[in-house]
């Protein structure tokens, strides 16, 4: 400020509402922002073009700027920021917000509206973006006053990033962007006295939970994604306690990295397409510790034969999450980081490391049975050795892999070792197509030194492909890796196991020429269709500075194995080997599956 404003009282708490939305970025240090302009929101982004400290990525669909915030998310533990306009704009971003709500993502989503004289009265570009976003975000706010419009602000970033992590939604009329008020620098009285999540777990409940720990004869633990929202120190923690217990530890899809892939307790990832060692050990079990997760459809199959003979304990910051699917005998409400680590120190000080040798035997015969099997083949890549050599050519570098959804979302899953916890970003609990190449995007611009790969279907990645432009404009190098296989994978997968192999609209009969489009918007195209070429080729696509679409031929018709037909127990997968026709018919058709 000059000494001239100084010497005339300028007061510099008094701005637009505007210029108040850029200067709490920069207090909230957001480095980054994701969106795309539009009349509502033209006050705030020519606030935006007059300063420096907050750098805007343009995409070409809101969408995008959604997912992108969330891959920024995601591999930071830092929230995304989303600034997009009124009507079309909000609404546009309901899919990723929903997304983020899911899988407990911290996203901040600015929108624009109409002036607030014109709120109700169907003017152009105007919808009840409260209305709209209200069951997709853990709150909103409708802005009337600019004097509001810090404290709301603030109160934003508090909510979207403490207890549960998950998307908020501030809805900026325009005149009150062009409005002048005070703003304050955040503070410890923009929240809501109501809002006050439990982070120390109950010191009687942890209690119970290490003597329950202590006399387990064939005790598991489930970890989840809130073990990587509690940030570095809960994987850490979850690391020593294995070492210090000695249990077999098996993860959701959100949870992958928490604990390394490479480690010898590790079962793989349980579930629908899970290992047969996790899902069975989660089956078999007589003491459960889940840390994190929330017993969702996809791990547990049948409620009712879920695991019917533990005991169950229950590690969660969301209330609302404890017994909501599965009835638990000690629960305890907190942070996963703080209550691991009381965890660990009643452990250590009370209780002895419980011997179980037998158990050990019969995960290392359900191991035997090697449930990731695949038939090698010199003529056609399989996609699972896709994965495979992809692993293995950027294991040992700083890599990030993001996914779209379907097959190879899984096979991702299952062929990937990820050794530390934020390197996977996918959309787990939504299941969104088009999430991952947007999201790599995001991952990029918060590592820009990094190798971030988007393994992709040919489906999915079509839904945000216009994305690969804003790509080339911020020379982002991000590799989209498509696994193509003409089909939506796992729609054909369940419509030949369920619907007697009519394949109703799943073949895509005109796919782009990917190398061409790739020319097109300025990036590099590489395809391969031998096993013999996968490895150069896919190390030209490392090797390359520039966004790289890969077409990766793989054999149309493989499914993916193993599998727990759904409304089916753990206890009855199917495994590759065994999964033929008749086996299939009879999974689904309610006889017993092989296993």
């Amino acid at each position: 400020m000059s000494d001239q404003k100084k010497s005339e009282g300028h007061d510099p708490s008094q701005m637009t509402g505007a210029a108040m939305i850029v200067r709490a970025l920069a207090d909230h240090g957001v480095k980054h922002i994701f969106g795309y302009p539009g009349g509502a929101v033209l006050p705030i982004y020519d606030e935006i073009f007059q300063q420096s400290d907050v750098e805007h990525i343009l995409v070409r669909h809101e969408q995008g700027a959604g997912h992108a915030a969330e891959g920024y998310a995601r591999s930071t533990g830092k929230p995304g920021v989303v600034l997009v306009t009124s009507g079309p704009g909000a609404t546009n971003m309901v899919t990723p917000l929903t997304d983020a709500l899911m899988d407990s993502i911290p996203l901040v989503c600015i929108t624009g509206q109409v002036p607030t004289h014109l709120i109700g009265n169907d003017a152009f570009q105007e919808c009840d973006t409260v209305g709209i976003t209200r069951p997709c975000t853990k709150h909103n706010w409708l802005v009337r006053d600019v004097n509001d419009l810090a404290k709301v602000l603030h109160e934003a970033f508090y909510v979207a990033t403490t207890g549960r992590p998950g998307p908020v939604v501030v809805d900026v009329p325009k005149d009150v962007q062009f409005a002048t008020g005070t703003y304050h620098p955040p503070r410890k009285s923009d929240v809501h006295i109501s809002y006050a999540p439990r982070v120390k777990g109950d010191a009687a409940q942890i209690r119970k939970a290490v003597a329950l720990m202590a006399s387990a004869k064939r005790p598991v633990i489930y970890s989840g994604g809130g073990v990587i929202n509690s940030g570095p120190e809960a994987s850490k923690l979850l690391r020593q306690l294995v070492d210090v217990t000695g249990f077999p530890i098996t993860s959701t899809l959100m949870g992958l990295g928490a604990y390394p892939a490479s480690g010898k307790n590790w079962l793989g990832m349980l579930g629908m397409h899970g290992t047969y060692e996790a899902n069975m050990a989660m089956h078999d079990c007589d003491v459960m510790l889940c840390v994190g997760a929330r017993f969702d459809d996809r791990i547990t199959g049948r409620t009712d034969a879920f695991s019917p003979n533990s005991k169950k304990i229950h590690i969660d910051i969301d209330p609302s999450s404890i017994n909501k699917n599965i009835r638990v005998d000690v629960p305890i409400i907190g942070d996963v980081a703080n209550v691991l680590a009381d965890i660990l120190t009643v452990f250590q000080a009370e209780a002895k490391k419980p011997k179980i040798d037998p158990w050990w035997f019969e995960i290392g015969r359900w191991r035997s049975r090697n449930s990731l099997a695949y038939k090698k083949n010199n003529d056609v890549i399989l996609p699972q050795y896709a994965i495979q050599r992809l692993f293995e050519l950027t294991k040992d570098r700083e890599t990030y892999i993001t996914t779209e959804v379907g097959q190879h979302q899984m096979w991702a899953a299952q062929f990937y070792g990820f050794e530390h916890p934020h390197r996977w970003m996918t959309s787990g609990g939504l299941g969104t197509m088009g999430y991952g190449l947007p999201a790599a995007l995001g991952v990029q611009v918060a590592h820009p030194d990094a190798l971030v790969v988007d393994i992709a279907g040919d489906a999915s990645v079509q839904m945000t492909m216009q994305e690969m432009s804003t790509a080339v404009q911020y020379e982002m190098p991000i590799k989209i890796f498509i696994l193509n296989n003409q089909y939506m994978g796992m729609v054909r997968q369940w419509q030949q196991l369920l619907h007697g192999n009519r394949l109703s609209h799943s073949y895509s009969e005109a796919l782009p020429d990917f190398v061409k489009m790739a020319e097109a918007f300025g990036c590099v195209g590489l395809q391969t269709t031998k096993p013999a070429d996968l490895d150069g080729a896919i190390a030209e696509m490392i090797k390359v500075k520039k966004p790289v679409l890969f077409d990766c031929r793989v054999a149309a018709l493989e499914n993916c194995f193993p599998m727990i037909p759904s409304g089916k127990a753990h206890n009855e997968m199917l495994l590759p080997a065994e999964a033929n026709d008749e086996t299939t018919a009879a999974a689904f058709s309610g006889g017993k599956a092989l296993v």
